[in-house]
């Protein structure tokens, strides 16, 4: 064989064997291009799977603490039986998705819940510890405008070395909401609406001081209408209160009508629905325990449909110095509450749909709901952290998600 043909056979199998190689290699890399694929996807399917259980596991948490809310609603509280439920599909999801929960009681009114959501092979447990939250967890919380005259001050009693702060709040985030005028303290926090800049919604005259901080709200806090207690919507009205008089059992009227120097004394647990307002002339008052109440069990809720007006040097006088003895629940159509107290006021107000005045020289104690609120003594506001010592059997009481982990 000559040498060139050698070199040309030779040249030809080089040209094969590098054709080969390059095959092989495009048959490797296209096995890798597939397994990336494949394990792209496969990874995606799990992601998609585990995102979707965690869905499922907080659409379990939200209808447990629904159904233990709308629980709340019946009075007397029944936990006899609490919320569960196996193998719910979620609403408005097109993948396989379901969810479990159980609601358990950890102690007296503390329940806890198990959420546990389901999707493809992922499995996510939401546990949470469920509290009681009220409107009354504030000092002052509006809709709208809160405004502090001067020197006006607000601080709190009967707190616990762990509690949280005392704060006065508005679900407002227009500008100037919160007005501190001359000299104003607050011994606290001042919180806003959500969204809202604390720079843009607080306006502070000169020496105001705020020994707590200024935040926006992470979620607005429930203002819920006010619903009269059954048994006494239910009953028949006895007229008008327009004397004084002594009153131990809830009861339904017309109107409290009190005129000068005329007295109400309440010496038992009572419940009055008052169906129009509430007027009380110079010098009257409402006064709930003292030397009558033989037991000290005196207390009242006061339900007003329509407004509440008060003369000068008359209003409350809550013998028992306790916030939760007194509270006056203002229904939808009551739009104004003017409040003139004689002396230092024990009791909270909730008022969502009403303007709020508080016009004395006394010191109160206790905790404001109202559409808008005006303090505009130079006395102290006290919050009364015993307010949040609340029962199930508490009007405006809710389950909110407290303490939670995930798994």
């Amino acid at each position: 064989m000559s040498c060139r043909r050698f070199h040309k056979l030779a040249r030809n199998g080089s040209v094969l064997l590098i054709v080969v190689i390059i095959v092989v290699l495009m048959l490797v890399i296209g096995m890798g291009v597939t397994s990336l694929g494949m394990y792209g996807r496969l990874f995606a399917v799990r992601s998609s799977s585990r995102i979707l259980a965690r869905s499922a596991a907080d659409s379990a948490l939200s209808q447990a603490v629904d159904e233990m809310n709308a629980k709340l609603k019946i009075k007397p509280w029944n936990d006899t039986t609490l919320p569960a439920a196996t193998d719910v599909p979620v609403a408005d999801i097109d993948a396989v998705a379901s969810f479990d929960y159980t609601v358990s009681e950890e102690s007296n009114d503390v329940y806890s819940v198990e959420a546990v959501g389901h999707a493809v092979n992922s499995v996510h447990t939401i546990h949470s510890t469920l509290r009681l939250y009220s409107p009354f967890d504030y000092a002052m919380l509006t809709r709208g405008p809160i405004e502090l005259k001067n020197a006006a001050r607000v601080d709190w009693i009967n707190y616990q070395p762990d509690d949280w702060s005392a704060r006065i709040g508005t679900l407002s985030v227009a500008q100037s909401a919160v007005t501190l005028m001359y000299g104003s303290f607050i011994n606290g926090d001042v919180m806003v609406g959500v969204g809202g800049d604390p720079d843009e919604v607080l306006t502070t005259k000169s020496g105001v001081e705020i020994t707590g901080g200024a935040y926006q709200l992470t979620s607005e806090p429930p203002l819920p209408a006010i619903d009269v207690p059954y048994n006494v919507e239910t009953m028949t009205s006895q007229g008008n209160i327009n004397t004084s008089r002594i009153i131990n059992a809830s009861g339904k009227y017309d109107k409290l009508d009190l005129g000068h120097n005329e007295i109400l004394i309440i010496n038992e647990p009572v419940t009055l629905y008052i169906t129009d307002g509430v007027v009380m002339d110079n010098s009257s008052l409402i006064i709930v325990g003292g030397p009558g109440d033989t037991d000290n069990d005196a207390s009242l809720e006061l339900y007003v449909e329509k407004g509440f007006s008060a003369g000068n040097s008359n209003g409350f006088a809550n013998n028992t110095k306790d916030a939760r003895r007194l509270q006056m629940f203002c229904l939808p159509s009551c739009k104004s509450v003017k409040l003139k107290n004689a002396s230092s006021f024990y009791g909270a107000v909730y008022a969502p749909y009403s303007d709020i005045t508080l016009d004395n020289g006394a010191d109160i104690y206790g905790s404001i709901v109202g559409r808008t609120f005006i303090l505009k003594n130079s006395g102290t506001f006290y919050y009364d952290a015993n307010l949040r010592d609340r029962t199930v059997n508490d009007e405006l009481v809710r389950f909110t998600t407290d303490r939670w982990s995930e798994d």
